[in-house]
């Protein structure tokens, strides 16, 4: 039996939140040391492919990202470079073989605006428990050269300070359950995440379909 292939839509210029999530059982960034090469490797592919990193998440069972592909074909690229190159120096380090990942990657197109800045959160609180997080680079940690703060960030305040003491209260405050719902059903469906008419607006302008079909019957004509 052939199993379809999971649905993903991308649209350059867009964020995208994606999930690579890792085997059952396997924790691809047990250490200090793990993380580190993988952020470099992270880095050098984001450079080489011109995709936009705004957000990582490094868990215990998933790498979680906000990035902005700049053409359609890029943000596989991205992560299938990373993907490759990261087995192959985990494998080196810590003894093993075979592949750390589930599968493919999953992603969604993020509406700009209010759902970009919950997609952004959502990743950033994802890796606090961690100590490993980009939300440091937010919140009045080190700077991270390589992130590219999105526009939704600058509007929370004119200075520095009024950016990282709002971004902080936010991440401080857990995300409404109806948006992390809602974030997950996109990524795991592949669809893009915005509000309605948005998500209709790209739907007329677009060939692939870009939010799944309502459920049940279609209505019949009269």
């Amino acid at each position: 039996m052939t199993v379809a292939r999971q649905h993903r839509l991308v649209l350059p210029g867009l964020p995208h939140l994606l999930s690579l999530p890792a085997l059952s059982g396997v924790h691809p960034f047990p250490h200090p040391e793990d993380r580190a090469r993988f952020l470099a490797i992270l880095r050098d592919a984001s450079a080489s492919e011109r995709v936009q990193v705004h957000a990582y998440a490094l868990l215990p069972g998933e790498l979680r990202a906000l990035a902005t592909p700049p053409n359609g074909s890029a943000l596989s690229r991205w992560v299938q470079s990373i993907g490759r190159r990261y087995v192959s120096t985990y494998n080196r380090f810590h003894g093993r073989s075979g592949t750390l990942w589930a599968g493919r990657f999953r992603s969604a197109a993020i509406e700009p605006g209010a759902w970009t800045l919950r997609a952004l959160r959502f990743v950033d609180s994802g890796s606090m428990d961690m100590g490993v997080t980009s939300a440091a680079h937010r919140c009045g940690g080190p700077r991270d050269v390589h992130l590219i703060d999105p526009q939704e960030y600058w509007s929370l305040g004119n200075t520095p300070f009024e950016r990282e003491s709002e971004y902080t209260r936010l991440l401080a405050e857990p995300s409404p359950d109806s948006d992390v719902a809602r974030l997950r059903r996109c990524l795991t469906g592949g669809w893009v995440c915005g509000e309605d008419a948005y998500v209709r607006s790209l739907a007329a302008q677009s060939g692939p379909r870009v939010s799944p079909r309502p459920r049940g019957r279609p209505a019949r004509r009269a």
